[in-house]
């Protein structure tokens, strides 16, 4: 009969070969916490996120300013065409809709009043824009650099608020050639342009995460801005395009009124032009500007943060 045996002790040898028991999560991330280590590309908090992005505000305005710096580096006339670029959009737009089209009628200050228009809407379709390409156009340096990516949206900003603010200084001549005198009331503008800059930014930022997902936003764009453009009244006046005597249904007077882009647009031509009276802003103008840009800027700011930790990958 054969005997069976039972196997024999492990030695010394073949029990330190065995693997050891791995640990347990909860002993992971213990570990971790208290060696202060972190998920690499987490999500910060909001406050967190907020606090990092003011630590980068220095960058924010060094970058903004080279990108503006080198917009026209390549052109003979360089900066200058800060100025002439929107100074010619308004000239074509006054041939077409002033002459051609005679939208001027019953518009006093009309050239005034369409370079005020075209400016401040050129501030938000340039923005929007820039906001669009602001990660797609820019992975080198997202995936090669760890910083807040909503800094890029916000310079990109920031870049159109300084080039809008060189075509002012071109407004203001424009106005004192045409008659608009100075007064208190273009004091106005500060404000006016604050809240534009705070809803711009939110749109860019909320454009600059559809554009990181979508590349074909980036060509679709043009078409959507130049659309919002018409149905803003930059080169009319909705106030007297929607009269009673227009034949145009009651209601689009007030909803076009309240559409963002008409809400700025008609406060830096009440700010900066005489003749463009309160009885042409719709009611509670203030509330509106401020209630837009409150929606677009957190809106597109919180938006922007819960997709932070995506930037960067692949």
């Amino acid at each position: 009969m054969s005997q069976v045996l039972d196997p024999p002790p492990p030695t010394q040898a073949s029990a330190q070969a065995a693997p050891a028991p791995a640990p347990a999560q909860d002993d992971l991330a213990a570990l971790a916490a208290r060696h202060g280590l972190t998920v690499s590309g987490a999500r910060p908090s909001l406050p967190e996120y907020v606090r990092r992005l003011w630590a980068r505000r220095h960058f924010i305005g060094a970058f903004s300013t080279a990108k503006l710096t080198a917009q026209y580096s390549q052109a003979k006339l360089g900066q200058v065409w800060q100025v002439m670029t929107p100074l010619l959009n308004a000239a074509v737009y006054y041939f077409i809709f002033g002459l051609l089209m005679n939208t001027s009628r019953g518009v006093e200050d009309f050239v005034p009043f369409l370079v005020t228009g075209v400016f401040v809407w050129t501030f938000t379709q340039s923005s929007i824009m820039a906001g669009t390409r602001a990660i797609s156009g820019n992975l080198g340096l997202v995936r090669a650099l760890h910083f807040p990516r909503a800094a890029l949206p916000v310079s990109f900003c920031l870049q159109q608020l300084q080039q809008l603010l060189f075509s002012m200084g071109a407004l203001v001549l424009i106005l004192l050639a045409f008659g608009v005198p100075p007064g208190l009331s273009w004091v106005l503008a500060v404000p006016a342009l604050a809240l534009q800059f705070v809803f711009n930014t939110g749109l860019a930022m909320i454009m600059a995460r559809v554009g990181s997902k979508i590349p074909d936003m980036a060509q679709l764009m043009p078409f959507l801005l130049r659309t919002w453009m018409y149905a803003s009244g930059v080169m009319f006046s909705i106030h007297h395009m929607t009269g009673p005597d227009s034949g145009v249904p009651s209601w689009v007077g007030p909803l076009l009124q309240v559409n963002p882009a008409v809400v700025y647009i008609d406060l830096m031509r009440f700010a900066l032009i005489d003749s463009f009276g309160g009885d042409m802003l719709p009611a509670h103008v203030w509330a509106l500007a401020l209630g837009w840009a409150l929606v677009a800027g957190i809106g597109g700011f919180i938006y922007f943060w819960k997709a932070e930790e995506t930037y960067g990958r692949g």
